[in-house]
């Protein structure tokens, strides 16, 4: 991998992420853009304890631009766009329109592949392990921001999950909290470790779930699983079989088998609607909306959890869809939206079957 950074014309950082050493990459940000100037700003809900990022300059973000506008495409034939170059593997920018900024932490935008119509699932699993290193890279410069506790790169895919822009991309949260998901999760591991004089949560989950009817994917260094209390219709947690706090304590061979299992999940996705009725009538449904999130351990001081450390955390990947039927969406209505209590109209054992079902011949 080859890291070349640079500024566009209003000082945000870009950086190119190559697969051939002898790329050079010199081109200059030609548009007349001014500095970025952004209102983010923290603040925190006195009842629950958890924080808002109020950010009144994304309202003017752009909004599903055509294809031939698209600013995540490289410049090419007079039309300048976020990425400079004719051509690109993966580019990281600091993202114009971000929900974190200055103190607040800050918001990178990764792009996956210069091909427009492409999607994470299309790319090869050389091109899948350029965008797992740069992944690992920027967790670990960001981590080493003053502002920042704790790193969460993600991928939100399709309209129905409100992605704007539709090129295959995703994005880098660094914030300067512990964020609430995680906050539960730290809880809940220290209340195990206390009950069992030492045990960690993590390893009895992913023990649990290896002897179950659940398991979707498994390789020799990685495993995928419906969860048993899976929030959502269709959902697969991905870990690898040693538990690691963070990208960056990935070995080499989970580094090496990653791509294999990640993309297979992917295009599994996919398929899980296309030529089948569920019960609930045929079609060939256009593609999976998806997100994809990683979950590391926080970079900040952990105190608070009673005795965990970050090395009782488990990276691991959250890949969930909002479609729960051909053609249907799962809402987040009165009973998750108001009380956080998730109802799930699939069972997690049917949702893992059918995982399983429309694996890659």
């Amino acid at each position: 991998m080859k890291k070349t950074s640079t500024r566009l014309a209003d000082g945000r950082e870009l950086i190119y992420y190559d697969l051939r050493d002898d790329i050079v990459r010199g081109t200059a940000d030609q548009r007349p853009l001014e500095r970025t100037v952004t209102t983010s700003e923290m603040r925190r809900d006195a009842l629950l304890g958890d924080a808002v990022a109020v950010a009144s300059h994304r309202q003017g973000r752009t909004y599903h631009p055509p294809a031939d506008e698209c600013p995540l495409c490289p410049s090419r034939g007079g039309r300048l766009s976020e990425i400079p170059d004719s051509s690109y593997d993966v580019v990281v920018f600091e993202n114009r329109f971000p929900s974190l900024a200055g103190d607040s932490g800050r918001c990178e935008v990764v792009c996956f592949t210069s091909d427009h119509d492409a999607s994470f699932a299309d790319l090869s699993e050389e091109q899948a392990r350029l965008v797992l290193d740069a992944w690992t890279d920027r967790t670990a410069e960001l981590s080493h921001l003053p502002a920042v506790e704790q790193v969460f790169c993600f991928e939100n895919r399709g309209p129905e999950i409100g992605v704007t822009l539709g090129h295959p991309h995703g994005q880098i949260y660094a914030y300067p909290f512990t964020t609430p998901r995680t906050a539960l999760m730290l809880r809940s591991l220290a209340a195990h470790k206390e009950a069992t004089g030492g045990g960690n949560l993590f390893d009895a989950v992913l023990e649990r779930e290896l002897a179950d009817e659940r398991v979707v994917l498994e390789g020799e260094h990685w495993v995928a699983f419906v969860p048993y209390a899976a929030h959502w219709p269709y959902e697969v947690h991905l870990y690898p079989r040693r538990r690691v706090p963070d990208l960056l304590a990935l070995d080499e061979a989970a580094r090496t088998e990653f791509p294999r299992i990640y993309l297979e999940l992917l295009r599994r996705f996919d398929r899980i609607f296309v030529g089948w009725d569920g019960g609930e009538g045929f079609a060939d449904e256009p593609p999976t909306p998806y997100i994809a999130a990683w979950h590391q351990a926080p970079f900040g001081a952990l105190e608070e959890f009673d005795g965990v450390t970050r090395d009782d955390f488990a990276l691991h990947v959250e890949l969930f869809t909002i479609r729960r039927t051909s053609g249907k969406l799962k809402f987040l209505a009165g009973s998750e939206s108001g009380m956080s209590v998730f109802i799930n109209d699939v069972p997690p054992e049917r949702a893992a079957e059918r995982l399983r079902e429309v694996a890659s011949s």
